[in-house]
């Protein structure tokens, strides 16, 4: 803390990217790009290993926990999800992993990672999904495969027809009211799983640093910094989850929603 000029420099600081600026009203936010990629990889590379090393007979802890995640996650895709596409369990396993993997950050102490982001970057925020570009960027995919899945299953037509006549009738006079409904719906599923994620992971990541705050008090503070610290990572790994496992069901009643025939 002694090198922040006051607690507003403190929170200020953290919760700064790392831009590089590509024109005039274009920033790059770099640490959001390579933290997702490096966690992305990690991931599935993970995966990658435990695919490659699976074996018929007993399990080792490892393979056995994913065993079990995967398999609870198809059985809440076959409870939502009743269309033909066999991809819909696949796509929610990989964003249910990528959004926890990436929530999961906001579980190491704050002060010892920046410690060795400030090596090589005066800003650097590790968790993505406290980031609204990451959000919105997830959110749009999700959206763009709710479009192709509708196209899929009903036909570039059959979507065109649904967009201008649905839900009032097929009279051309509410084609105009019908478009702008099927567009508000489209617009909000996107804006609901990118703000719900992001403002949850930001609002835990501002406790947080109001947490280590009390790093500055001295000793005592920072015993009790480690003590809440501790108490609420604890509680915040019930929020990691929990808001990985909301985003991928949202995408499962979405992608389930496109495939239904009005």
């Amino acid at each position: 803390m002694a090198s922040y000029k006051d607690p507003t420099d403190y929170i200020t600081h953290h919760l700064t990217n790392l831009q590089v600026k590509v024109s005039d009203g274009w920033m790059i936010n770099v640490d959001t790009i390579v933290n997702s990629f490096l966690l992305g990889c990690l991931t599935f590379g993970i995966l990658w290993l435990v695919a490659r090393r699976m074996t018929s007979g007993v399990p080792g802890r490892l393979q056995a926990a994913i065993e079990l995640l995967i398999e609870f996650i198809n059985g809440q895709v076959k409870e939502v999800y009743h269309g033909k596409s066999t991809l819909v369990t696949p796509i929610a396993i990989t964003v249910f992993m990528w959004v926890l993997v990436m929530n999961s950050v906001k579980l190491i102490p704050i002060e010892p990672l920046a410690w060795v982001t400030h090596l090589f970057a005066p800003y650097w925020r590790p968790v993505p999904t406290t980031d609204l570009n990451t959000t919105a960027a997830l959110s749009l995919s999700v959206i763009m495969l709710v479009v192709v899945f509708s196209i899929r299953a009903k036909g570039i037509g059959g979507y065109i027809h649904e967009l201008f006549c649905t839900p009032f009738g097929a009279n051309p006079l509410l084609w105009p009211f019908n478009f702008a409904f099927q567009l508000i719906e489209l617009i909000s599923k996107p804006l609901s799983l990118a703000l719900r994620l992001y403002g949850n992971m930001f609002a835990g990541e501002v406790i947080f640093l109001l947490i280590g705050m009390l790093g500055a008090v001295g000793v005592g503070g920072v015993l009790v910094a480690g003590l809440l610290h501790a108490g609420w990572a604890i509680f915040h790994i019930l929020v990691v989850a929990l808001q990985a496992f909301i985003f991928m069901m949202l995408t499962v009643v979405y992608l389930s929603m496109a495939e239904e025939h009005h």
